[in-house]
């Protein structure tokens, strides 16, 4: 009997394994936890024997089953939490973050937000994901979303010398080079 996700799975950890890894390592602040974070979300999503009809389709189940397991994690307490929250504060190992998915200065600066701040920051802006969408995946209130991500832009803005806001219509900004900022329009 031939399994009909075996060619995804195959694809997805050949092509993209690097950039999830990176993704989780951003969740949480350390490289051997984002590992193991994705390895635990493949098993979870292929083991269950679920069909996608492409790479891309597969890889956004498994980053929503990587951001599900960290959150999971962090609501745990006694030793987990404690440990989380050690992880929440290291500083990553930004040296081996894809450079597609985020500048070393903005990666330094989401690993000194707190792990709730950082989580929504990254759902809302990095993965474009919904206010209610967050707060329902990260098991909080719009409100609290909406809080978290309005002082997690105020921090990165403070710490990347940037302006922007999360009123409205956010303007993009562009990093040129570690001195100048430039805004699109």
């Amino acid at each position: 009997m031939s399994r009909g996700w075996a060619p995804v799975l195959d694809r997805l950890v050949h092509e993209r394994y690097g950039g999830l890894v990176a993704y989780a390592t951003v969740l949480c602040g350390d490289r051997a936890a984002a590992q193991d974070l994705v390895h635990d979300a493949l098993v979870a999503t292929f083991g269950a024997r679920a069909t996608f009809g492409s790479v891309p389709q597969a890889e956004s189940y498994v980053r929503r089953a990587v951001a599900s397991r960290f959150y999971d994690q962090a609501r745990r307490g006694g030793r987990e939490r404690a440990g989380l929250v050690r992880l929440a504060h290291a500083t990553p190992d930004t040296t081996e973050l894809r450079s597609d998915l985020l500048d070393a200065d903005v990666a330094a600066a989401l690993s000194r937000l707190s792990a709730q701040q950082r989580a929504c920051v990254v759902l809302r802006h990095l993965d474009d994901v919904s206010v209610k969408d967050t707060a329902t995946l990260l098991g909080i209130s719009e409100g609290a979303v909406k809080r978290y991500v309005s002082d997690g832009v105020a921090t990165l803005n403070a710490l990347l010398g940037t302006t922007s806001s999360t009123r409205g219509e956010s303007l993009p900004v562009t990093l040129v080079d570690r001195q100048e900022v430039r805004r699109d329009r």
